[in-house]
């Protein structure tokens, strides 16, 4: 059996769980989150622990059940404490500027470019080459964090362009004669 599936989620103070027959919902101070159900897995709450079997002895249900363990887990974690990355600018000229639920870059390009925020995102720039994205869902977060950096991926020669804070990119050496 999955080894994460075997671990119970425990929910913290502050937090309600739903359990539906097609649906799980996780609400908290963050807002709330709902990940439809698997038939595979069988969740149960105990005395504020959910815990997580699968449904029956067939390698997909085992699998799933340590998928839906960790998707809940990041549910209950999104709307009590939240999620967060950091992205940095490295580039002559290159700079953010938050404004609300928008986002202004200058990275390069000959026009600004201007990325809008979903719903549950929040944006900010503590300073004008740091770009934190913060939510309560950990999947959200992530891909609009890629999509800021697919605007201006690192370049290999020099490093210019949007990446991660803990990102390390490989320069590689220009070409000798």
């Amino acid at each position: 059996m999955s080894r994460v599936g075997k671990m119970p989620v425990a929910i913290p103070a502050g937090v309600e769980v739903s359990i539906k027959a097609d649906q799980i919902s996780v609400k908290g101070t963050g807002g709330t989150l709902s990940q439809a159900q698997s038939a595979l897995v069988k969740i149960s709450n105990e005395g504020g622990k959910l815990s997580f079997a699968p449904a029956n002895e067939s390698r997909e249900a085992n699998a799933m059940s340590g998928t839906m363990r960790q998707l809940v887990n990041n549910m209950v974690t999104g709307v009590s404490k939240g999620f967060e990355k950091k992205l940095t600018l490295i580039g002559v000229g290159y700079k953010a500027q938050a404004q609300g639920a928008k986002l202004n870059l200058a990275v390069g390009y000959s026009h600004p470019v201007n990325k809008d925020m979903p719903a549950g995102i929040t944006v900010a720039t503590p300073a004008p080459t740091e770009i934190v994205i913060k939510g309560a869902d950990r999947q959200r977060v992530g891909q609009v964090a890629a999509e800021i950096r697919a605007i201006r991926p690192p370049e290999p020669y020099k490093g210019k362009g949007i990446r991660y804070s803990d990102e390390k990119v490989a320069i590689k050496e220009t070409k000798k004669k």
